[in-house]
């Protein structure tokens, strides 16, 4: 299955806020409550409340990011 490229900014923010909410959610949860019995529904609770907001972030972030950036770097 091929996604056509008008939905690439989309598709990014969709799989980049996966991943960092994945990462971030399991180590902060192992952080604060340790890895016991309970960890993986604590860690799936935060994973799924943090996910929208990540993908939020994303969208609202990623292009002012890559501006600042281009501004930031020597050409």
């Amino acid at each position: 299955m091929r996604i056509p490229a008008k939905y690439a900014p989309r598709l990014f923010a969709l799989l980049m806020s996966l991943a960092m909410a994945f990462v971030m959610t399991a180590y902060i949860t192992w952080v604060n409550t340790g890895l016991d019995d309970g960890y993986l529904g604590r860690w799936a609770h935060a994973f799924f409340m943090a996910w929208p907001l990540a993908m939020v972030c994303v969208l609202l972030f990623a292009d002012p990011i890559r501006t600042l950036v281009a501004k930031l770097i020597a050409r």
